[in-house]
């Protein structure tokens, strides 16, 4: 099977069928988020997105003379410039008070990627992000309508989630040119499967613990 038609199923096969969006997301959709809320978020995406950076340099380092390694390399570099537009976020929810310090359901994600850019096999590990990515792009997506149209937000303030709202498609290919024709054996499928079960409960704790805040 082509590279790129087991991306798609792996990405069909995490997605659950009807599954509903954050609780969060669902909040400002209907116009009732509040801006302390996405205050903590840009807070804990601060921690995450240095973390991750981190972790996919080390997964790049781990295959440098492959095209994976530039693959990973390629999405640190997305990592950094998705950093920089993290201060916009915060500036836009005004003073809210909220505190900076590490959520442990939001962190779990971050901490499972760097077990992964340890002992994960990088070929699984590409899998996975890749379909892990999409969920998160579309939330993204979700917020960034949202907020411009309850909140007020402009692009400046708009641009951390209309950095990860672009489809799939583009990482996708680029992330079947680096596995190779060959494509995943079956032992890496298994492993992405693993990994990706494992990455989106955590990227639901990320969720629930924002929609838990007093």
């Amino acid at each position: 099977m082509p590279t790129d038609q087991q991306l798609r199923d792996l990405r069909s096969e995490l997605t659950l069928p009807g599954e509903e969006p954050p609780a969060l997301v669902t909040k400002f959709v209907a116009g009732r988020g509040e801006l302390r809320t996405l205050a903590v978020l840009a807070a804990q995406q601060r921690r995450i997105i240095t973390s991750d950076r981190r972790s996919l340099l080390l997964l790049a380092t781990r295959c440098a003379d492959e095209p994976l390694g530039t693959w990973f390399a390629g999405l640190a570099d997305g990592e950094s410039a998705a950093l920089r537009t993290l201060p916009a976020l915060t500036t836009a929810c005004g003073p809210t008070g909220t505190t900076d310090a590490p959520l442990p359901g939001c962190q779990a994600y971050p901490s499972y990627l760097a077990w992964l850019s340890l002992n994960g096999h990088p070929p699984a590990v590409a899998a996975t992000l890749v379909a892990n990515f999409t969920a998160w792009g579309g939330y993204c997506a979700t917020l960034a309508g949202a907020l411009r149209r309850f909140h007020g937000f402009d692009e400046e303030a708009c641009a951390f989630f209309d950095f990860f709202a672009q489809p799939p498609t583009a990482l996708e290919r680029a992330a079947a040119e680096a596995i190779g024709p060959a494509g995943l054996t079956a032992p890496d499928l298994d492993a992405a499967r693993e990994y990706g079960h494992l990455l989106q409960a955590y990227e639901g704790s990320f969720w629930s613990t924002l929609a838990e805040l007093p």
